[in-house]
């Protein structure tokens, strides 16, 4: 059994292991199918994460699979079904989970960066983190449930309604499914982004584009809604200037909702967050609801897949996988787990 691990200085060591221990009680074996990668893993490779990693760790959250073993006490759950993973893990104690918020437990084991991830054939997660996938589904379109869970967390945290103006910005892989999701809710949409590449991708997808560098954004917005501003504005980038900048964009009483994640403390206007009462919201991983529906908008085909997908390698060319990610040369890959052993990018289950 082949498995990906980050071991420091931007280094992917693909290893194989002899054996594979059966699931302990209560959790189950999962038979991995497909792995996304996605800026989480780039932090993970660029070093920014090594305090919560450690020294080595087989790492991914976004995945698809079907169970290959149930431990004891598991209920509910059958050798073959079909499931994606909620890679959380909260203890129940601390001040978050009794408050009910326990998808951001201050001790929140987040599987994949703090313990070991999907980036491996077999898999043993507790089972309270399945989620079922439906009959018929692809599977590699099912390793998007995660981040379209980002984005659907995203939309509820916004609150946003039919018609509101929406801008998203960053036209990345999440940026993407928020616009998709906030599109399927009735919001109008437009997405700021720099790169040429990435913006005629997003149009391809039916959606307006704005290019920063060559018009004033905040002139840009303000004349397409006529003087008001957005109601919404989501930060995706994660670059300075982008938060800068964000609070010039949104209407009176207006939202910024913070989703990038950002390593270092950034620069906001706080005259314009006072002159127009705006709500800054912060967005972070998802609840179980937003996988539910994720699943929904994967299986109805509101979420544009194939369109997403750039390609999937197998798992010994993770490191390339990577390095081709950070370059802005694709928009999502996808590790083909099970390439060389019987199976196929792509398949049906």
């Amino acid at each position: 059994m082949l498995t990906a691990s980050y071991v420091r200085n931007r280094t992917i060591e693909i290893t194989e292991a002899e054996t594979t221990p059966p699931p302990p009680p209560g959790q189950v074996q999962i038979d991995v199918s497909h792995v996304g990668l996605c800026g989480t893993d780039l932090h993970i490779f660029h070093g920014s994460m090594d305090a919560r990693v450690g020294e080595s760790v087989v790492f991914g959250h976004e995945m698809s699979g079907s169970i290959a073993a149930v431990g004891e006490g598991v209920e509910g759950w059958s050798v073959g079904d079909l499931v994606t993973v909620m890679p959380l893990s909260w203890d129940g104690t601390c001040p978050a989970c009794l408050a009910g918020n326990s998808h951001i437990c201050q001790n929140l084991d987040f599987i994949g960066i703090d313990s070991p991830g999907a980036l491996q054939r077999l898999w043993n997660v507790p089972a309270g983190t399945l989620v079922a996938l439906p009959d018929g589904i692809r599977l590699d379109h099912a390793a998007l449930v995660e981040p379209t869970a980002v984005a659907v967390h995203d939309v509820r945290r916004a609150e946003l309604v039919a018609g509101d103006k929406t801008v998203v910005i960053g036209g990345g892989p999440i940026g993407v499914l928020i616009a998709t999701v906030a599109r399927s809710v009735g919001a109008e949409v437009v997405v700021i982004e720099v790169d040429a590449g990435r913006r005629a991708q997003v149009e391809e997808l039916g959606f307006t584009t704005v290019d920063p560098r060559a018009v004033d954004q905040t002139v840009w917005v303000e004349e397409w809604t006529e003087g008001v501003g957005a109601d919404v504005v989501f930060e995706v980038s994660g670059a300075a200037a982008a938060v800068l900048g964000a609070t010039a964009l949104a209407k009176v009483r207006g939202m910024l909702v913070v989703v990038a994640i950002h390593p270092t403390p950034r620069e906001i206007d706080l005259q314009r967050v006072f002159w127009r009462e705006l709500t800054i919201r912060g967005a972070r991983v998802y609840q179980r609801t937003d996988f539910e529906r994720a699943v929904e908008l994967i299986a109805d085909g509101t979420i544009p897949a194939d369109a997403l997908i750039t390609r999937s390698v197998p798992l010994a060319e993770t490191q390339q996988a990577l390095e081709e990610l950070e370059g802005g040369r694709a928009m999502k890959i996808l590790v083909d787990v099970r390439a060389g052993a019987g199976s196929t990018a792509g398949a049906v289950a």
